[in-house]
């Protein structure tokens, strides 16, 4: 399987910020494209591109994760493209980290992502951490399924 490849970030760059406009308002979440190059690369391609406006969260487990990132708005669909999974070991599944979804294959991620809403730290090791919410984390932990995201760009 070949897997695309994506730039390291140059050195010295700061780590990129991403906001969601959402339904419920405005929250934003650092990237850790210096960390985990392949999957924020991934994701921040998939912004630029313009891949998440309009689409919804389609999964929310109380005290867990809200989940979304897919076309199909069910759970079951992509980006086309899959990455290799990339575990950071010092990047974990605390409360507001963003985390890329997958299927049993560990090289399955595409373009679904989650943001952890509880306790999470069960998948450290096993689902690759990309982000981190930085701003309007209240807002991210209102959203429910079915909560539209308007909007999703890097911050200039």
């Amino acid at each position: 399987m070949n897997f695309k490849q994506f730039p390291y970030t140059k050195k010295g760059m700061a780590n990129p910020t991403v906001v969601f406009e959402t339904d419920k308002g405005k929250f934003s979440a650092v990237i850790f494209e210096k960390e985990a190059p392949i999957t924020s690369g991934n994701f921040l391609e998939l912004v630029k591109k313009g891949f998440y406006n309009g689409l919804t969260f389609h999964r929310y487990e109380p005290g867990f994760v809200v989940q979304g990132g897919d076309p199909k708005g069910d759970g079951t669909g992509g980006s086309g493209q899959k990455i290799p999974l990339e575990i950071v070991p010092n990047l974990k599944h605390d409360l507001g980290a963003l985390s890329m979804a997958r299927t049993n294959d560990p090289n399955s991620a595409t373009s679904q992502f989650f943001i952890v809403v509880g306790d999470a730290h069960f998948l450290d090791g096993k689902y690759a951490v990309f982000g981190q919410l930085s701003s309007g984390a209240d807002i991210a932990m209102q959203l429910r399924k079915g909560d539209k995201m308007k909007k999703v760009y890097t911050e200039e």
